[in-house]
């Protein structure tokens, strides 16, 4: 038998492990909204993470079917890649985390959930209380044993030396894996985590796609990406923006502190009249426009945008993916995009652009001026 025969043998049967992180781990349930709220989420987790430096469990999408009373884990790398994301800090599909580091780093009688404080029925975390919770951690049979809370402790490790305080409340040695009830992160997403946007690059299997719509359904030039959030549940939250100035994602066009201006109706949920006169202005400024395209969960207003830039013979179709994911990554490449910035989808939409300096603007946002009378008028 020679050497190389051996060898083979050897990792056939006895597979190489992942090495184990001295520094420790941190995961967490993605359990709050969806896809949109969840990047958001994602992003402050990867800062914490390397505030606190320990590795990264990179969990899986939280996903809902229509019907289904158990929410769907999909696999972190199904959208993204994992690459990109080890040149910024460490970390490890769960999957593979789970499989290989677990059985021995953190085994179930060691697991132990993490909350700020008290949550649910009882005096625990109960992180496996309701729906996502439950089917999150049931996905890869982890059960927990007891409850730690954290409090008064916080997740901003920018401003303060509250890293330090982690590390020192928790060393790895006694505390080798940090399993949060939820994401150890703001929403929105904090200014200083934004960036890290740049890290997030899409999957073979969405880029793909993306670049195959562009290609097949759009005539060449170039292309402005719309989107329009307008659907019942988001008709019903608009309602209340004028009471919640700061409501989901209007941090990103308002500023954290409210500097940018209070939130309105129209940013919420701009009218046919404002989409059809803002796409209309800004084509006039695009070279070599041939297409206008719409991604919407109802109302594409086709039927008003095609009528409104008849003359100018731009063809308006609408984006349509295998997943929304694809809708995201086609926008991403437009050559201008308009979306809501109230809208955390389209705020992923924004940080994709911003971190490759493409330009974008929001709906209705900055509202226009009010004319001052002149002395004219007055008369």
């Amino acid at each position: 038998m020679n050497l190389q025969f051996t060898i083979l043998v050897i990792f056939h049967f006895f597979p190489l492990h992942l090495s184990t992180d001295p520094n420790g781990y941190i995961a967490y349930c993605p359990c709050m909204g969806r896809f949109g709220n969840q990047a958001d989420h994602f992003l402050g987790a990867l800062g914490f993470s390397r505030g606190i430096n320990r590795t990264l469990i990179l969990p899986p999408w939280v996903e809902y079917k229509f019907g289904a009373s158990r929410s769907i884990q999909v696999p972190f790398d199904t959208y993204f890649q994992v690459e990109p994301l080890q040149k910024y800090h460490r970390v490890v599909l769960m999957e593979e985390f789970m499989k290989d580091i677990a059985p021995t780093l953190w085994p179930p009688e060691k697991r132990v959930s993490f909350c700020y404080t008290t949550r649910g029925s009882s005096n625990g975390c109960n992180a496996k209380e309701g729906n996502p919770f439950g089917p999150f951690w049931d996905t890869f049979d982890v059960d927990f044993v007891s409850s730690q809370f954290y409090g008064p402790l916080h997740y901003d490790v920018h401003h303060s030396d509250v890293a330090f305080k982690w590390r020192q409340a928790y060393p790895s040695d006694e505390f080798p894996v940090l399993a949060f009830a939820g994401a150890p992160a703001s929403f929105p997403v904090q200014p200083e985590n934004k960036g890290l946007h740049k890290y997030l690059a899409w999957s073979d299997t969405v880029s793909n796609e993306a670049d195959e719509f562009i290609k097949t359904k759009l005539p060449r030039g170039a292309f402005i990406a719309l989107h329009l959030r307008n659907g019942l549940d988001w008709v019903r939250a608009c309602e209340h923006i004028k009471s919640s100035p700061s409501l989901f994602a209007a941090p990103q066009c308002l500023g954290y502190r409210g500097e940018g201006g209070k939130a309105t109706v129209d940013m919420c949920l701009p009218d046919a009249r404002i989409v059809t006169k803002q796409v209309k202005r800004l084509a006039r400024g695009v070279k070599d426009l041939a297409a206008v395209a719409v991604a919407t969960d109802s109302n594409d207003m086709i039927p008003e945008l095609s009528k409104a830039l008849a003359r100018m013979e731009v063809q308006v179709v609408r984006i349509e993916g295998s997943s929304p994911h694809v809708e995201l990554a086609i926008m991403g490449r437009a050559n201008f995009f308009i979306g809501n910035c109230i809208s955390s989808f389209s705020a992923f939409v924004v940080r994709e652009r911003s971190v490759r300096g493409l330009p974008f603007e929001f709906w209705a946002y900055p509202p226009p001026t009010k004319k001052t009378p002149s002395s004219h008028d007055e008369l």
